[in-house]
């Protein structure tokens, strides 16, 4: 096992546990009372399932400036419920329409549409609250910047504004739809790359890290992203729905431009290669501290599921 899996696997013990607390039917101080059957959607939806990929890169990114502990595991709880919220409302049938996620009903199968929509809305602003308390740092100007990081990452120009580009691409709105290689890169920067790049960010920003360990943390978290999205659609065209635990060939039963689509798998694979280069380079001021990330990297290009 490589030290970023043994990372990951501390860091989604340390996830379950705290999210079994903070998902608690229990309300908490300012809260008035938090409905039963709300309270089950949101653990159906987070609990017991995920690889917890971006809470063990916050607290990977974290350690190059030796900050361990709550810190970084509160920082990285508010990015899984943002991550959480997303798979939530993909899954949607006015979305992305699927049945299972990680081996399970999704959400809105579980339950229904409305509930489901509502856990979405709920982990989101759980993501916030968790951010704005003194545990995840007791410093209100970086508790702020985290907050920042994570917004921008997650809105209208990263995941949410990805999203969109991604449903018009599909011809949702009409005519004009499809995307070239540009626009779906594009695409999958703001919805998937942006979340994993933040994560990477706000592991710096717990640590302090100056403006050029920030920018070589940026274009680390960038490569990664396209690495983890590139290695996704492989995934959709190679995988099978047992091990990756959701249903696989539905881009191209869609129609969705994909890169792999666009490139061809050989040409995908050479591609994933080159970005664990680049982002091995992008890590080179940081000499052998860096590894755990580095092995990160190949994490996600090796992964099954």
């Amino acid at each position: 096992m490589s030290g970023f899996e043994a990372l990951l696997s501390e860091t989604a013990e340390a996830v379950e546990v705290a999210l079994d607390s903070v998902l608690s039917p229990k309300p908490r101080p300012g809260e008035i009372a938090r409905p039963e059957r709300l309270v089950a959607a949101m653990r159906h939806a987070m609990l017991g399932g995920g690889k917890r990929l971006r809470p063990a890169l916050v607290a990977a990114s974290a350690r190059l400036f030796d900050v361990t502990g709550e810190e970084p595991l509160m920082a990285g709880l508010a990015v899984e419920c943002i991550h959480g919220y997303s798979l939530i409302h993909d899954d949607l049938p006015a979305m992305d329409d699927d049945d299972l996620r990680r081996g399970r009903p999704t959400t809105h199968r579980a339950f229904d549409e409305a509930t489901a929509i509502l856990a979405g809305d709920a982990l989101q602003a759980l993501a916030f609250d968790l951010l704005a308390q003194e545990r995840t740092h007791p410093d209100p100007a970086v508790r702020i910047a985290l907050v920042a990081i994570l917004a921008r990452a997650s809105g209208l120009g990263g995941m949410v504004g990805g999203q969109m580009l991604d449903l018009a691409a599909e011809g949702r709105f009409g005519p004009g739809g499809g995307a070239d290689e540009a626009g779906v890169r594009l695409i999958q920067s703001m919805k998937t790359g942006a979340l994993i790049a933040a994560s990477v960010a706000m592991g710096g920003v717990l640590g302090g890290a100056s403006a050029t360990a920030q920018e070589a943390l940026l274009r680390f978290g960038e490569s990664l992203g396209f690495a983890f999205q590139l290695a996704d659609d492989l995934l959709d065209v190679a995988g099978d729905a047992a091990s990756v635990g959701k249903a696989t060939g539905k881009d191209a039963a869609a129609g969705k431009a994909t890169l792999v689509g666009l490139m061809g798998i050989d040409a995908a694979r050479a591609r994933l290669a080159s970005l664990v280069d680049e982002a091995d380079a992008a890590l080179a001021a940081f000499g052998s501290e860096a590894d755990a990330l580095r092995e990160a990297a190949r994490f996600v290009v090796l992964r099954d599921r």
